[in-house]
């Protein structure tokens, strides 16, 4: 049977093939089907300010219901521009060098398909949030990890220089880091940036979780760093930093050139991005500065509260410096891998986490980590600590399912 065929029966087409759905959807559904408490999937608890929900309601009311511009509502585009000037010194044109987007993913999935050919060699920092796998593979894109390894996840940047061959074209960063909770520091940032002049290459950004990082750990862009404007695209959301995942409104700033190249792709995506809910986060970002700070003092708080109920249910965990994750070693529970111990959690303990060796090329790297999120109640991380504590997460190979 030919290929023109196969597609009629359901059969995907090349450029998805091999790729698995995503784990974040499986394991909710896990969690919804056994009532499990969802440390899991990094969806906060709790929404975020209430003057940004009613200025959302007033856009719905007030006919804000139409197409906003390709690019995103000059209004927020002047946000995004002033928050990258308030907070990093960094100076946009709104009209060329910022456009809002459905969300970080669809920034990520916009870059990669306006900017990356296929053969074009990408260096990638592992584990990875799964879509960059996903959006590399659909442009034919050659993807070169380089893995931040435990217990530490620091970048060594032997292996980054290592990875970078006359055929790389760019570099896709992510910090604060999902799922390790690594900052990279000012030396790794350097380490970086020297390796992008010195081989003319694109950095692609993923900065979600730039304003939630804790113990007074600072965020540095790359695009700070001498040199770096001209050749780095910053992807970011106002998801993570104003407990709004589910409004999906990103966005990405740098170079005309290169916004203009997420753009290109992006109008074929999803042309536009929820009219009504992007002068909201304009006025999250003009009038509400303060929330992200906030927000992060109390994840801090959070991280504290489950690393160390982990640690008492025999679960020791590194502690993060940033983001919703931290990530669990279960080597000592004797279980085949992480996601043989996630499947069998919910009958164990009544509880969901995520196999962190989803996000890996070097599998054997991430086999025994385990992802759980803080960004959760008080009483959801308390509750699902308690179930914790109580069980035996011990591997048994006969009570296993």
């Amino acid at each position: 049977m030919n290929d023109r065929r196969r597609g009629h029966h359901g059969v995907p087409a090349a450029r998805l093939r091999g790729i698995a759905p995503t784990i974040f959807t499986r394991m909710s559904a896990l969690a919804a089907r056994t009532g499990a408490v969802n440390l899991g999937q990094g969806f906060p608890d709790t929404d975020g300010p209430p003057s940004v929900i009613a200025r959302a309601v007033a856009a719905l009311q007030g006919g804000s219901n139409q197409y906003a511009p390709g690019p995103g509502q000059p209004a927020l585009r002047r946000a995004i521009a002033r928050h990258q000037q308030r907070h990093y010194g960094l100076e946009l044109d709104p009209e060329t060098q910022v456009v809002v987007t459905t969300g970080c993913t669809e920034a990520i999935a916009a870059a990669v398909l306006g900017l990356v050919d296929p053969g074009d060699e990408v260096v990638v920092l592992e584990p990875y949030y799964d879509s960059y796998v996903a959006m590399l593979q659909m442009a034919g894109a050659v993807r070169r990890p380089v893995t931040l390894r435990a217990p530490d996840f620091r970048l060594d940047p032997a292996e980054l220089r290592a990875a970078v061959t006359p055929r790389t074209r760019f570099l896709l960063v992510n910090s604060p880091h999902n799922p390790t909770g690594t900052v990279l520091t000012l030396a790794e940032r350097t380490a970086i940036a020297d390796l992008a002049r010195e081989h003319d290459l694109v950095v692609i950004t993923d900065e979600v979780y730039e304003h939630l990082t804790f113990d007074g750990t600072p965020h540095i862009p790359l695009a700070t760093l001498p040199g770096m404007a001209e050749r780095t695209l910053t992807l970011s959301s106002a998801g993570k930093s104003y407990s709004f995942t589910g409004w999906k409104i990103g966005w990405a700033t740098g170079p005309a050139h290169l916004v203009g190249a997420v753009l290109a792709a992006k109008q074929w995506l999803t042309f536009t991005s929820g009219a009504p809910l992007q002068p909201a986060v304009a006025h999250a970002l003009e009038h509400e500065p303060d929330f992200p700070g906030a927000l992060a003092r109390d994840l801090q708080r959070r991280r504290d509260l489950l690393c160390a109920g982990l640690a008492g249910a025999g679960l020791p965990t590194r502690i993060p410096a940033g983001t919703y994750f931290a990530l669990t070693d279960i080597t000592h529970l004797g279980w085949p891998d992480g996601e043989s111990f996630c499947l069998e959690l919910p009958a164990r303990a009544g509880v969901v986490a995520i196999p962190a060796q989803s996000f890996y090329d070097d599998r054997e790297a991430g086999r025994q980590l385990v992802r759980w999120a803080f960004c959760k109640d008080d009483e959801v991380l308390e509750e699902g600590v308690r179930r914790l504590a109580g069980a035996d997460l011990t591997y048994h190979a006969e009570a296993t399912r």
